[in-house]
């Protein structure tokens, strides 16, 4: 699916193809909560990097996280300088993939059957889980890849 997004001054405009256009994992860790915050939590998709095009690289700036002991992440979080809008993380360890925020995607994207609440031992207490019937949840990372629930649900695309 071609996904189509921009930052919210549409300084920057981009184009990706993506085999899991579903969002449906919202991650609730504090790195993805404050950097992108909606809601308390971040929903990433699935694209892949080689069919990223982009419209205003000279607004763009990159964020690589401070994890807990101390050192930066290698997950690279581009933004729009201009406004600020979070856009999509791209890390050297899987260079094939990048990974749009959902909040950043113009393109309608399809409903989730069900969600996946994820890093809920990162939850703050004021952060509401709205869960349904159905939800998956957990304290840290899932067993699981976003193509791997996309594929066992026959969503891929």
């Amino acid at each position: 699916m071609l996904l189509k997004g921009s930052c919210h001054c549409r300084a920057v405009r981009f184009s990706v193809q993506s085999h899991e256009p579903v969002p449906f994992m919202r991650c609730y860790c504090s790195i993805c909560r404050k950097t992108s915050g909606s809601g308390g939590y971040a929903i990433n998709l699935g694209a892949d990097f080689n069919t990223l095009k982009v419209k205003g690289r000279e607004h763009l700036s990159v964020y690589r996280a401070r994890l807990g002991s101390g050192r930066r992440s290698q997950g690279q979080r581009h933004f729009c300088k201009e406004c600020g809008s979070p856009l999509w993380l791209w890390d050297p360890r899987w260079p094939d993939l990048v990974h749009p925020q959902a909040g950043a995607i113009d393109t309608p994207l399809p409903a989730a059957p069900s969600l996946c609440h994820i890093m809920l031992s990162f939850k703050p207490d004021w952060v509401p889980l709205q869960t349904r019937r159905g939800d998956q949840r957990f304290d840290v990372y899932p067993d699981f890849s976003l193509a791997q629930w996309h594929e066992r649900r026959k969503l891929t695309r």
